[in-house]
């Protein structure tokens, strides 16, 4: 083992013959990690460097699905070796589509040629994409954009205060030794092309869509791993057979990836999959609650200057990398688990008492009645959403008003009302409605999923009129979801302003 951190194993050729992978070089040895959904996967020197910084190894300390292991124990898995299965995803990918550079040129740092770069590039796009993740990901992110502290600042860009801005940052602005921009100039890779692609607005359309689209490397890597580790069948597709039918076409002189005709069901099995999971596992009331509180809890300390704030992150990703190591999930829950004993909170009791939920992952509410009932509705209409959020905002001031009035000091209610549906796929009418290309060939959108037919034809896949998706691609999940504090939930169900038939 070399480095400070146990992140891989070194093989030498004999071994890697082995277990059946090819040595780049001869003699040469090379750095493997062992993925419990892929086995092994190969890291080439510049993959394995920036692993090793502190801004990768933090990924580490951060759950993938927040607080979902307050209900699937199992769900403990991280960012760190998510985005490495996303790398290795978006490498398969490359490789189905006959884009992929050998084995030797890719292992090779020298190796520079425009292929081997492309190849280089999006693996190590995939391989960032989450470096400025959050504590417990994407839970107390909402709370730093809500806040907006830089966002919100004269003199900005105007940028909101996300991950993924952060990512970017991280890629562009640690020019010195042992930081992301370093380490990539060093082997001759262009720092604003990475943060591009992971932003998703590469000049490739086909790199941006294999790292950001209906069916894309990210998804394929955490429906399988969040199935693995919550014990959920959720999630399951045949990750084989889609994977060999990937094949790129040409239109209007830019390359874009589709699917084979032949791949239908697998890609319906899979946007079903992930429909699936987001409605019963993220946005399942009884793990959204811990995450809801949460982001409420991360407001508080924002507000009170008690967690770090935006800018200060920026400061430590330029100046201080092993600081910025620290801003993880453990952080959170000891800065949570500090201003709680020390009577910190003592003054805003509602705060005191979601505190006490998330640290004992017990107590609150999801209060359930008709005006919180999850609905499909149609994506064509977008009119539909905005109604029912209307009606459900309002019931939540409702009951927000009756606290105030007879509730106690620790009685609190949040609400978690989304003003975006979960939806299979966008519909062609949704598609030519906001187009990221800006042009009018929808077939060159980043996002929908692309057929291509065996006449040569290419079809958006809810156009395909065999496909399950062409009869359900218009119906939108709506799951409005609202918690309260157990004692509100008492005192809600004894005034009748909720029902408790709907329980």
């Amino acid at each position: 083992m070399s480095g400070p951190f146990c992140l891989k194993r070194s093989v030498n050729m004999d071994v890697a013959n082995s277990e059946g992978l090819k040595a780049s070089q001869p003699n040469q040895k090379n750095h493997v990690i062992y993925d419990p959904i892929y086995g092994f996967i190969k890291l080439n020197p510049i993959e394995f460097e920036i692993i090793s910084s502190p801004f990768y190894q933090r990924l580490r300390w951060i759950k993938q699905l927040g607080f979902s292991c307050y209900v699937f124990p199992g769900a403990e898995h991280s960012r760190f070796h998510h985005s490495i299965g996303v790398m290795f995803n978006a490498h398969k990918i490359l490789e189905s589509c006959g884009r992929a550079v050998s084995e030797k040129e890719l292992m090779d740092a020298s190796c520079l040629t425009p292929e081997c770069v492309y190849h280089k590039s999006l693996r190590l796009a995939a391989l960032m994409h989450d470096l400025g993740t959050f504590m417990f990901s994407h839970t107390t992110e909402m709370a730093y954009i809500e806040y907006g502290e830089t966002t919100k600042a004269k003199g900005g860009k105007g940028l909101p205060d996300d991950h993924e801005n952060l990512g970017a940052f991280i890629i562009k602005n640690t020019d010195y030794p042992g930081g992301i921009t370093y380490i990539l100039k060093k082997y001759g890779i262009n720092p604003q092309r990475i943060s591009d692609l992971v932003k998703g607005v590469d000049e490739s359309i086909l790199a941006n869509q294999i790292l950001h689209s209906e069916v894309d490397c990210d998804r394929m890597d955490y429906l399988l791993r969040d199935a693995h580790y919550t014990g959920l069948s959720y999630g399951s597709y045949d990750r084989d057979y889609l994977l060999y039918h990937f094949q790129v076409k040409r239109v209007d002189n830019h390359d874009i990836l589709t699917i084979r005709h032949n791949a239908l069901h697998c890609v319906e099995d899979f946007l079903t999959s992930r429909f699936s999971w987001y409605s019963q596992v993220i946005r399942s009331p009884r793990g959204a609650k811990f995450d809801s509180i949460a982001e409420r809890v991360c407001y508080y300390l924002l507000e009170k200057g008690f967690i770090y704030k935006y800018s200060e992150l920026l400061e430590m990703i330029e100046k201080d990398p092993m600081k910025f190591y620290g801003f993880n999930d453990n952080y959170f829950m000891t800065l949570v688990h500090k201003h709680y004993n020390n009577g910190d909170l003592d003054k805003n009791p509602k705060i005191k008492d979601m505190a006490r939920v998330i640290l004992l992952a017990s107590g609150g509410k999801a209060i359930r009645c008709e005006e919180f009932k999850s609905r499909l509705l149609s994506q064509d209409d977008p009119q539909a959403l905005e109604r029912y959020y209307k009606r459900a905002h309002a019931k939540f001031l409702e009951i927000e008003e009756f606290l105030k009035k007879k509730g106690g000091p620790s009685d609190w209610v949040i609400s978690d009302i989304p003003k975006k549906s979960i939806m299979f796929v966008k519909s062609p009418k949704n598609v030519a409605r906001g187009s990221t290309t800006g042009k009018h060939n929808i077939l060159l959108d980043r996002d929908p999923v692309k057929m291509a037919m065996e006449n040569g034809e290419i079809k958006l896949l809810a156009d395909v009129e065999n496909s399950l998706i062409s009869r359900l691609f218009n119906s939108n999940n709506f799951i409005p979801n609202v918690y309260c504090s157990t004692s509100a939930y008492e005192l809600l169900l004894a005034e009748g302003v909720i029902d408790g038939s709907f329980s």
